[in-house]
């Protein structure tokens, strides 16, 4: 198994388009990049500590690799907006790459360069950094939108829309049980 760890906005709307990617085994909730040791919930939404809402998404790479990980990713949130996805404003939600390796930084640059431009027309300001720490998120945060689907209007308007993008782009790419 290998794993990405990536922000796109609010974790819950990146984990839920991944737990539907055919290959992909877990995706987990969590905070990356930030100054503060022991990163929250309170903590990275008041924006000091400078923490990513990010995914850290396990999956077989034999089943999907790091390339079509990264297409999906820019596909299904904005990476041309700093620190924002929608209404959700500040540095918590910024668009990020936080790479394990130097294969995965490669294919991260290529993705961004090729792809990215043929599905934005702004440039992309995902951060592409090293992963120092990954701090798990609290619990309740964990496969949110699988447990309250459209019964919470954040993820009808927000959610949702989403991860029906991805199933028209990326059927080919979903699980047989999605």
């Amino acid at each position: 198994m290998k794993s990405i760890v990536i922000g796109g906005g609010c974790f819950w709307c990146v984990e839920a388009v991944f737990e539907l990617v055919e290959g992909v085994e877990k995706v987990v909730s969590g905070y990356a990049g930030g100054s503060e040791e022991n990163a929250n919930y309170r903590a990275v939404c008041s924006g000091m500590t400078r923490h990513v809402e990010v995914v850290e998404v396990t999956f077989n790479p034999e089943v999907i690799g790091y390339e079509d990980l990264f297409k999906i990713f820019f596909t299904t949130h904005d990476p041309t907006t700093l620190n924002r996805q929608g209404n959700d404003r500040g540095p918590q939600y910024r668009s990020a790459i936080f790479y394990q390796n130097e294969e995965e930084k490669a294919i991260a640059e290529k993705v961004i360069a090729e792809y990215a431009p043929q599905v934005w027309d702004d440039p992309v300001v995902t951060e592409l950094a090293p992963l120092d720490i990954l701090y798990a998120g609290e619990k309740y945060h964990q496969n949110y939108y699988q447990r309250t689907g459209d019964s919470n209007p954040y993820c009808t308007v927000v959610i949702t829309p989403k991860v029906n993008k991805f199933r028209r782009l990326f059927a080919d790419k979903m699980k047989a049980n999605a």
